[in-house]
């Protein structure tokens, strides 16, 4: 394991600078996503949203989780993790709210797998392996929410 030292020094290199720009982006859209799971989940309204509301209360649970994965491989790599969260969509419609959880998870699991391959470019294998977990944890969120929406999952491509 490397000593905090040569993490420090590994993060004046520029690959790993922009890693951890990268993962603070992350940290910011899992406190975002935390915030709506939690507000969503108590102000979704109508019967056909109970079953959902109830999973979205697991989602926050599992997206705090997210949160410390991310900002513990940042304090490895020497950064700072963010404690700005991305703003949160509001709305009183909850399919409306179920869309835009749908529409950041898509968002969420393009920019892991983007993150996956820049730690194997940098030989950082266990945290890829961290983000893999992360990644497959989000694409069940993804699953979840498109089929309470009644949708197809969005098939996601490579990061913008």
């Amino acid at each position: 394991m490397a000593t905090t030292t040569e993490n420090l020094a590994s993060a004046t290199k520029p690959e790993y600078a922009a890693l951890i720009e990268s993962l603070n982006q992350d940290l910011a859209r899992e406190y975002q996503a935390i915030i709506a799971y939690v507000v969503y989940s108590q102000t979704l309204k109508g019967a056909e949203y109970m079953n959902i509301a109830a999973e979205l209360e697991k989602h926050a649970a599992e997206e705090l989780n997210h949160a410390i994965l991310i900002a513990k491989q940042i304090d490895y790599l020497g950064g700072a993790p963010t404690v700005q969260p991305l703003s949160v969509q509001v709305t009183g419609d909850s399919e409306e709210m179920l869309e835009a959880d749908l529409q950041n998870e898509t968002t969420t699991v393009r920019n892991y797998r983007e993150r996956v391959r820049q730690c194997e470019q940098l030989g950082e294998y266990a945290m890829a392996e961290v983000i893999r977990q992360i990644l497959v944890n989000e694409q069940e969120h993804q699953i979840d929410l498109a089929t309470a929406l009644g949708i197809a999952v969005p098939r996601v491509g490579a990061a913008a």
